[in-house]
Formats: structure tokens, C-alpha cells, sequence
């Protein structure tokens, strides 16, 4: 004879599977966030500026898929009408300098925050990769306290409400320069050896 479920145990059961499914989302999703604030940390102490590019590139990139998850999966819900403390915010000023110096002069950058409500708009790579940080940043910090409802959350509506958006922007700008640094090279290049085959020519 199997056993029957008692009443309510269906329930609990699910609700035990979907804690446990939050859990490991929120450790694969801190795992992301980690990887990313320690490679933009480095990148703003050690990197120089073509480099810089290339690796802020490769890790726009990589957190954007973080956040594709979060994008996709049902809305999460804080468990409080407002966010528990988890101290001062991490001074990143610093770090958002160091990033402006490196970019030089393709720092500032334009691009439409709102596709259906389109109007340019003008920003810095620097302070956008910033604003990024301090978000996942700060929901790092709900789930280290062991708040994964709350940075589970924060992590979403930040994703939605902010750092996606600029995210896709600076993926975008980055991609562009490191398109015309290949590409007009290219062509200089091509120039340049039809200019040297008409020398010989002559």
C-alpha cells in the first residue's frame, strides 16, 4: 500500500523545492556578480586602455547573462515594505575614476535608453559601469547577510529597472570601438598597400 499524502504536505513539499530552486539560482547568480566585481576592480587598478576595452567587454557580457536569468524567471517579492540595512554603500568613486582615465576619450558615449520612446542620450562608460557594480554590489550584500529573497530580489528589479538597460548600452559602445579599431585598421591597411603597389609601379 503506498503512502498517502497527508494533507498540506503536497504544498509544503513545493514549497521546500522552490526555496531550495531560489537558493542555488542566488549562489549561481552571487558567483557571477563576485567574478564580475573582482575582474572590474582589477581591470581599473592593472589594465591599460586598449586592454581595458577588451576585458570590460568580455565581462559586460558575462553579467548580462546573470541578468538575462533573472529577466526571465517569475518576479520575485521582498519579504519587507523596505530593504533591510546592510550598511554604508561601497565607495566606488575611485574605482569609476581609474575606469574614466583608462577609457579616455571614448568615455562619453550616446544611446537611447528606451527604444519605444526613443531619445538619445549622453553618458560615460565609466559612471555606467559604476552604476552597474553598485547594484549587483549591493544585492551581493543581502545575500552574504543570507537574505537570498531579498537579494534575489534586488538583483531582478535593479536588472529591470536599471543595470540591464546600461548594461546592453555599454556592451553596445564597447562592442563599437573595438569594431572601429579592427575594422578602420583594416582599411587604412588596404590603403596603404594600394598606395605602396602604385609606388612601385611609377
Amino acid at each position: 500500500m503506498t503512502e498517502q499524502q497527508l494533507p498540506g504536505q503536497a504544498a509544503l513539499a513545493a514549497l521546500v523545492a522552490a526555496e531550495t530552486e531560489n537558493v542555488q539560482l542566488a549562489t549561481e547568480i552571487a558567483g557571477s556578480v563576485e567574478s564580475f566585481l573582482d575582474a572590474v576592480r582589477l581591470i581599473a587598478e592593472q589594465a591599460r586602455g586598449g586592454q581595458a576595452v577588451s576585458l570590460l567587454l568580455l565581462q559586460i557580457s558575462q553579467v548580462s547573462l546573470a541578468g538575462a536569468r533573472l529577466g526571465a524567471v517569475t518576479d520575485f517579492e521582498p519579504r519587507e515594505e523596505f530593504q533591510p540595512d546592510v550598511g554604508p554603500d561601497s565607495d566606488l568613486d575611485d574605482q569609476r575614476m581609474r575606469l574614466a582615465d583608462l577609457l579616455g576619450n571614448v568615455d562619453t558615449y550616446s544611446f537611447v535608453f528606451d527604444p519605444y520612446d526613443p531619445e538619445i542620450v549622453e553618458s560615460q562608460l565609466s559612471d555606467d559601469i559604476t552604476s552597474i557594480a553598485a547594484d549587483l554590489d549591493n544585492g551581493l550584500r543581502h545575500y552574504r547577510n543570507g537574505d537570498v529573497a531579498e537579494a534575489l530580489w534586488w538583483w531582478q528589479f535593479s536588472y529591470v529597472n536599471n543595470w540591464g538597460n546600461l548594461a546592453g548600452a555599454v556592451l553596445n559602445a564597447l562592442l563599437m570601438v573595438v569594431a572601429h579599431d579592427r575594422l578602420d585598421v583594416d582599411v587604412i591597411d588596404e590603403h596603404e598597400q594600394l598606395e605602396a603597389a602604385e609606388a612601385l609601379d611609377a
